[in-house]
């Protein structure tokens, strides 16, 4: 916990929720300015999606940036408070009009899927349709020995809406549990580690097929063609950079159908559902053509995809919070700069909050450090990758939180009181989780177990 023995008069206190990339990164940029922060976690870890988004084979990748975020909040200016959810432990009206905070930063993330577009279709929701998020999470944790969340039973031909690199991510989730079940009823017990680095180079090592394991593949299916899927991070600014982009484009998914053994099909929009006893059993798909960069559906060319299981993969959205304007699916702001929100002199959106956009490649965009780089070498989205896309958002993060920490640095000194009565309302808190104030503690105890420890035992 903060030490309470540093002079208050003359400090400000900041809070933030969430505590990943952007909220860690934003609390040590502010903590090293003199603020005091404490930063609320929905989650026991704050690690966010690099715990719960990002798919378990990227281990060592996950070790460094949970360890990075580590050394961020493990600040003497900084409290944590996990288990705390805005809008349903603390009320945001009461948080901003009565706390009497400096400012109140929102980096709570993308973690609600956008709505599948097919009317009535969430009456089924896991009843024959299943959502990215929560796929993810069980993928990342169901190994765990106390793990008690929902469950899932994958099956062969499944069908996966989307196009983009997080759907991708779930082609090869379900590619790796559907063939490591498939090899294991055959006797050969292949870890997950060794099927994500390529399923047809693991088969042709055991002189197998997958007609000989009695498996079709699963199935993405995209409104566009695989030339328009978001892969590459080339920049579409000139007829030739266009080009070279959707040829990238093409290689990637080229890549993906050959180490994973999947099946794509473009140009197909879902405009309907089939039912059967109860459950979604398939979707209506309408074709459609590229006319002019625009998406047409194609007047009477329909066809029917049977399936046990469809898992939409089409993006992320920030939950709405009782209180906080919206403007669609986004918080609504008005300083392009601070990412103010609307109707509100002291609060600010970071990362997700501001994009929308939850799958972390894409999430990072915000910064506006875009990376250049052409994956011409492999055509596939490395660890290296990531940590271009990481550290691309700290430096984007850190712009913000200038201008941010500008506009509080305006702002009249928090008495001794406020502050007091501030770290009371922590303390409360803290206590109904049971943190005992120190973080490396929290962190270590709750840290769960890994796979590759699992299978190293």
């Amino acid at each position: 916990m903060l030490n309470n023995s540093i002079e208050e008069t003359g400090h400000h206190f900041v809070a933030i929720f969430g505590g990943s990339v952007s909220g860690s990164e934003a609390a040590f940029q502010l903590a090293n300015k003199g603020f005091r922060v404490v930063v609320f976690e929905q989650n026991t870890l704050p690690y966010g999606k690099i715990e719960d988004g990002l798919p378990k084979w990227h281990a060592k990748l996950r070790d460094k940036e949970e360890a990075l975020i580590d050394d961020k909040l493990d600040h003497e200016n900084i409290i944590f408070v996990p288990g705390v959810r805005l809008g349903k432990d603390i009320d945001f009206d009461e948080l901003v009009h009565h706390w009497g905070l400096s400012a109140v930063l929102l980096a709570v993330g993308a973690w609600k899927d956008r709505p599948l577009p097919v009317e009535g279709i969430d009456e089924y929701v896991n009843k024959g349709l299943v959502y990215q998020n929560p796929l993810v999470y069980w993928f990342n944790h169901y190994h765990e020995p106390e793990y008690k969340n929902r469950q899932y039973e994958i099956p062969d031909g499944s069908v996966i809406v989307g196009g983009g690199l997080a759907s991708l991510d779930v082609v090869k989730i379900v590619m790796i549990e559907t063939v490591q079940k498939a090899l294991l009823k055959k006797g050969i017990d292949e870890d997950m580690f060794r099927l994500e680095r390529g399923i047809g180079k693991v088969l042709d090592e055991h002189q197998l097929t997958m007609k000989d394991l009695g498996l079709k593949g699963c199935t993405l299916i995209y409104r566009r063609e695989a030339k328009d899927m978001p892969l590459s991070s080339f920049p579409k600014d000139t007829p030739e950079n266009i080009a070279k982009a959707e040829m990238v484009n093409e290689k990637i998914l080229d890549n993906f159908l050959k180490k994973y053994l999947f099946n794509f099909e473009p140009l197909s929009l879902p405009v309907d559902m089939i039912i059967e006893n109860g459950r979604l059993a398939g979707l209506k798909i309408q074709r459609t053509q590229n006319v002019d960069g625009k998406i047409i559906p194609v007047q009477n060319e329909f066809y029917d995809i049977k399936t046990d299981m469809i898992i939409s993969s089409i993006g992320s959205v920030p939950e709405t919070i009782t209180g906080i304007p919206q403007d669609g699916t986004l918080f609504k702001m008005t300083d392009e700069k601070s990412c103010r929100i609307d109707g509100f002199t002291n609060v600010f959106a970071l990362g997700n909050a501001v994009t929308g956009r939850g799958n972390i490649k894409e999430s990072l965009e915000h910064g506006k450090f875009v990376t250049l780089d052409v994956m011409e070498g492999h055509f596939h989205w490395m660890e290296e990758d990531y940590q271009k896309w990481l550290r691309g958002t700290e430096q984007g993060i850190t712009e913000q939180v200038t201008e941010i920490a500008k506009h509080i640095s305006r702002q009249k000194f928090m008495s001794h009181d406020a502050i007091q009565n501030i770290l009371v309302k922590i303390d409360e808190l803290q206590a109904k989780v049971g943190f005992d104030g120190s973080y490396r503690d929290w962190i270590k105890q709750k840290r769960p177990i890994r796979l590759e420890e699992l299978l190293e035992q």
